[in-house]
């Protein structure tokens, strides 16, 4: 098939038909057929012939070509309409594998997926003190051997390894630049690609985990078609991501953290030395609560922190989760308030970006409901024209499996095909 044989017509994001002759700057025809036969499941060549503009001798050479190829399969027959039964088309569930590696403060996560972006196995571990670069790189290499074998898989079927790690990063060269707040020492411009691909032979590509994670969400809902979308990660530190017409929007700087800076308060607190006063991360993260309780246990101790029996400075978050688990009101209280905080937060974003879904994530939103139904609350009340415009609020189809899927759906994008 030639570089211009034919002219194609799609509908692009915004549901409009575009006739675009075939170059050098658009996906071929095959990366389009393909990748509607992967977003929708199953598909007929009636179908694929009713989006794209080509002759039906045409599509069945690239359809018989994409079955030899292994890219796709047929799946069976669709009912019929009058004449012969359609057959149906799918991709080839075992024509290519992909990681993905998430790297964050908290916690990490290795997911191990097919080409349908079915999971095949997820794992997660502690990032605590023990867990720097190298001791990551080796545990994630260890575990990618030890799935690959588990599953008889070889290697030469990986098409790569998807890296979604906490910011600031240089996307280009690989490299984790300075992220806060991690347990270990050691997380200062780390050539993260570099470390994976001479430990595993594989390719990596790395992007910011917001990012991530909002790519894996929306994939997940593709069958909505959501464009314009806001992700918001509350956990240690604050993160965001934004997608428009259904692409992310990378800045100038790579700086997923920056919505914890946003300023709420003039005259308010910082959480480190090098953030703004008032920064929205001073009253709404997991930090900012570990503080707020240590201070207040300091100034009028209470029942609550004696049972505790830890000193004041090493009241941690997992404590604090236990006595909510308890009904202590205090604490029932910080929270309450940290995400009153944090819906003002969202509430900023939402009037600046005006998104249709907002996908919430992160310790804070998942490990007590409270605090995401105040925290919507609250920006619903804040956002300019409600009821009119009215975002769709949600924790997510993955949750805590969003960065993972997200970073191995990156290289499923940069498969060939």
């Amino acid at each position: 098939m030639g570089l211009i044989d034919f002219q194609c017509v799609y509908l692009d994001k915004w549901g409009i038909n575009v006739s675009l002759q075939r170059s050098s700057d658009m996906p071929s025809p095959k990366r389009l057929i393909y990748s509607h036969i992967a977003e929708r499941g199953t598909v007929s060549k009636a179908e694929l012939l009713e989006r794209y503009s080509m002759t039906s001798s045409t599509l069945t050479r690239l359809l018989e070509e994409m079955v030899s190829e292994k890219l796709i399969e047929a799946s069976g027959f669709g009912p019929s309409s009058g004449g012969r039964r359609p057959i149906l088309y799918e991709t080839n569930p075992h024509y290519g594998y992909f990681f993905g590696l998430e790297i964050s403060r908290f916690s990490s996560t290795l997911g191990f997926f097919d080409v349908r972006m079915n999971p095949m196995s997820l794992t997660r571990w502690r990032m605590d003190e023990a867990m720097t670069p190298e001791r990551v790189v080796d545990h994630a290499s260890a575990m990618m051997k030890s799935i690959l074998n588990d599953h008889r898989i070889d290697p030469s079927q990986v098409v790569g390894v998807g890296i979604g790690a906490v910011g600031p990063l240089d996307r280009e060269r690989g490299i984790i630049v300075k992220p806060r707040y991690f347990s270990s020492p050691g997380w200062v411009n780390v050539p993260i690609c570099r470390m994976i691909e001479e430990k595993t032979g594989f390719p990596a590509e790395l992007e910011n985990g917001a990012n991530a994670a909002l790519m894996g969400e929306q994939w997940a809902m593709r069958s909505v078609k959501p464009l314009h979308m806001l992700y918001v990660h509350a956990g240690v530190g604050l993160r965001s991501a934004m997608m428009s017409y259904g692409q992310i929007i990378h800045g100038s700087l790579d700086m997923e953290g920056a919505i914890g800076q946003m300023i709420i308060q003039t005259d308010g607190p910082r959480l480190n030395e090098d953030g703004n006063f008032g920064a929205l991360e001073a009253f709404a993260s997991v930090q900012a609560l570990e503080r707020m309780a240590q201070s207040r246990v300091k100034i009028s101790g209470g029942d609550w922190a004696g049972r505790l029996q830890v000193p004041p400075d090493r009241l941690r978050y997992e404590l604090l989760l236990q006595e909510l688990r308890q009904n202590n009101s205090h604490v029932e209280e910080m929270f309450r308030q940290a995400a009153s905080y944090l819906g003002i937060g969202l509430a900023n974003m939402i009037n600046m970006f005006h998104p249709e879904t907002v996908v919430l994530g992160g310790a804070l939103i998942n490990s007590y409901d409270r605090f995401y139904d105040t925290a919507i609350g609250v920006a619903r009340k804040n956002v300019y024209y409600y009821p009119e415009y009215e975002p769709v609020f949600t924790k997510g189809e993955l949750r805590e499996d969003a960065v993972a899927t997200g970073a191995a759906l990156m290289m499923w994008k940069k498969m060939p095909v």
